[in-house]
């Protein structure tokens, strides 16, 4: 005789676990992605670095204090894009100048008085100067995709109550506000597309501003 055996007593997969290790693989291909890609891209890095030293008399690349996974700072690494005409002073000599804290307008705008280079604002434009950030996607303190690191400040200010829920996951290269308006949009738009990307984190949407932020680089829209 048959033995029957009830549906509820059988032990369901565990689906959350699955889903952690799914997007686990997805760091670790994440992080050999773009080690592949800063090789690629070092034939533009190494002479943008070059050319800026020369610019501005300053470290080409700035260190910024940004909000990481779960608060922890990152020193997010820029290609220099704002300089003075003064002389530099001993602490600023070398290749990289780390910024505790700096001021970020409310609302950027592309003719920022602070930029006074065609090449520095081309570089913004283009995102090439954030293209040396491909390195914290190597060492796993940032993703290909996630809510772009804010600064405590602008965490404090801006996204308050929603802080921790945007530091759940890791910060991204890109993200939804950068394929949707970048710099043009407020702060309150912004929590929106980052909560978004959080709350229906999912591999189409992933896919979707992956492919989204090539064509938006290229034309330079809303950059700041």
């Amino acid at each position: 005789m048959a033995t029957s055996v009830s549906v509820t007593s059988l032990e369901r997969p565990d689906l959350s676990a699955s889903r952690h290790r799914f997007w686990t693989l997805v760091t670790v291909a994440e992080r050999l992605a773009a080690f592949f890609m800063l090789l690629l891209l070092l034939p533009v890095l190494a002479p943008a670095t070059i050319l800026v030293a020369l610019l501005s008399g300053c470290p080409p690349l700035v260190a910024l204090s940004r909000a990481g996974h779960r608060g922890k700072c990152i020193w997010l690494i820029k290609l220099r894009t704002m300089w003075g005409s003064g002389e530099r002073s001993a602490a600023q000599y070398g290749w990289i100048e780390r910024i505790e804290s700096s001021p970020v307008p409310a609302v950027k705008t592309p003719r920022d008085p602070r930029i006074t280079s065609r090449f520095a604002a081309f570089c913004r434009r283009h995102s090439v100067d954030e293209l040396p950030q491909l390195w914290h996607v190597v060492t796993g303190e940032m993703a290909l995709v996630g809510p772009r690191p804010l600064t405590y400040d602008e965490m404090d200010c801006y996204y308050r109550e929603f802080s921790a829920e945007i530091l759940s996951v890791r910060p991204g290269l890109t993200g939804l506000w950068q394929v949707k308006g970048r710099n043009s949009l407020t702060y309150s738009e912004r929590l929106e597309l980052d909560l978004v990307l959080v709350r229906k984190r999912s591999v189409r949407l992933y896919l979707q501003i992956l492919a989204a932020t090539v064509p938006a680089l290229i034309s330079g829209r809303n950059a700041g």
